[in-house]
């Protein structure tokens, strides 16, 4: 029944993260805008160290625009199929990117996160659940485990698509006039927490019963894998030898 119900959600899921995206892209303009200044940097200042925050803050906007559409396509089960190759420079890519790039430029800003400690070990979780989810997505891939590859992968997709879901509780807590501090701490960790959780509650229950050590050794044991991401992994890995 639960893998019935994410493989429902699956699409309405890429899409509205998809158009979430593109929306946070085009709002996140006005942080190359040197003569203008958003509200929410208005309330950091003074800073300690402006110049570098403003290039932690840059650096963080573009690679969370690229690297969250680029999971994205990751996830795609038609790029899988049809490009392995691609599939497999673009994670490489990706996962370069992000533990670089986004993981500790959003450590950085997470010390100066609206709302004080409480936000800043939520942001600071999100950015290690990421980061150790991507360490175990490329180990689990070049191990050739893609049990563990699928799992990684999708704690990395669920964490970068917070910005997205939390921005949409903000909008939602507003409109019936939460508190906004309230609103802010709430959307921050219910997402990180549940998105996590999640995760795990789909790996567990779509576990099979007996478990292959050794999965990715043939097509016919990836064929024995119930979730379909893993075991398109398994059928290309397997049948092409890469």
């Amino acid at each position: 029944m639960l893998k019935r119900c994410f493989t429902w959600f699956r699409r309405p899921f890429l899409i509205a993260m998809g158009i979430g995206a593109g929306i946070i892209a085009h709002a996140s303009t006005v942080y190359f805008n040197d003569e203008e200044l958003p509200d929410f940097v208005i309330e950091k200042l003074p800073l300690p160290n402006e110049d570098l925050w403003f290039l932690a803050l840059r650096i963080h906007v573009i690679v969370a625009v690229l690297t969250l559409p680029a999971c994205l396509a990751l996830l795609s089960r038609r790029l899988l199929r049809g490009l392995p190759r691609l599939h497999r420079w673009l994670g490489r890519t990706t996962g370069t990117v992000v533990l670089l790039g986004l993981v500790p430029s959003g450590l950085y800003l997470s010390w100066y996160a609206k709302g004080g400690m409480v936000s800043t070990v939520g942001f600071a979780l999100t950015g290690i659940i990421v980061a150790f989810a991507m360490v175990r997505a490329i180990a689990a891939a070049r191990a050739r485990n893609y049990t563990q590859h699928a799992r990684y992968t999708r704690h990395v997709v669920a964490q970068l698509s917070v910005a997205v879901i939390s921005r949409a509780m903000m909008t939602a807590l507003d409109a019936v006039n939460v508190d906004p501090m309230l609103a802010y701490v709430v959307s921050l960790w219910l997402p990180v927490v549940g998105t996590a959780a999640l995760v795990e509650w789909h790996h567990f229950s779509s576990k099979p019963k007996t478990q292959h050590k050794t999965e990715n050794r043939s097509p016919h044991v990836a064929h024995a894998i119930p979730d379909d991401f893993h075991a398109d992994l398994g059928r290309l890995h397997g049948s092409t030898g890469h």
